[in-house]
């Protein structure tokens, strides 16, 4: 109980709080973890899933199309759980400056948390990106293509690659975001972390944002 109210007394006190969120506040709402024991990456075979192998290889790319098509449906009918309401109402206190947050299935929106006031730093399944051409198309429309029996979407109007609009492994990180998410942490009073272990990268260089408080 003191550390509850430790951290409460801390959060009234600050003017600029920012939450780092990972994927630990999202499994109570049945969002799998990736990386921890028995998570998704235990599973499946991880390097099939890298950028690089998405960018050369058509199995690849089937593959990746038919985990995402698999995958989609849990996290869009996926609720937010207490902790995404529990960041909400620090928003509507006029506490929370932004959530930084390497999550990408959208349940802080859900919430009741602002986009102005979240950083994706890997981020977001809602829409899904032409490699090419930059245009975006919404998720469910190309869930809807990959339900009648494309296997690998095209971009209507380049033919170029679609990809969902997120971070894969080997793929380079978000350089606004994280400008972003660097600049907001040095400039804040209080740092909370939910479901994170700030152990993997970019998580990791969280305690390097820190120092330039």
């Amino acid at each position: 109980m003191n550390k509850i109210k430790n951290i409460a007394d801390a959060i009234l006190r600050a003017e600029k709080v920012i939450v780092y969120s990972g994927a630990g506040i999202s499994t109570e709402s049945n969002i799998p973890d990736f990386r921890s024991p028995g998570g998704v990456w235990e599973k499946s075979d991880h390097v099939e899933f890298t950028h690089h192998k998405f960018l050369v290889s058509e199995e690849s790319r089937e593959k990746y199309w038919q985990f995402s098509k698999l995958m989609w449906p849990k996290i869009r009918d996926a609720e937010s759980n207490s902790g995404h309401y529990a960041l909400a109402e620090l928003y509507q206190m006029g506490k929370l400056d932004c959530v930084i947050t390497q999550n990408v299935d959208g349940l802080h929106q859900k919430a009741g948390i602002p986009e102005k006031k979240l950083i994706e730093v890997h981020g977001t399944v809602k829409w899904i990106l032409c490699l090419n051409c930059g245009i975006r198309y919404p998720r469910k429309e190309i869930h809807i293509r990959l339900v009648s029996g494309v296997k690998v979407p095209r971009c209507d109007i380049c033919g170029g690659l679609l990809k969902s609009a997120t971070v894969s492994f080997g793929q380079q990180m978000p350089e606004i975001e994280m400008q972003q998410a660097e600049e907001k942490s040095a400039a804040c009073d209080l740092f909370l972390v939910a479901g994170s272990s700030l152990v993997v990268y970019p998580a990791a260089m969280v305690q390097n944002w820190l120092s330039l408080i």
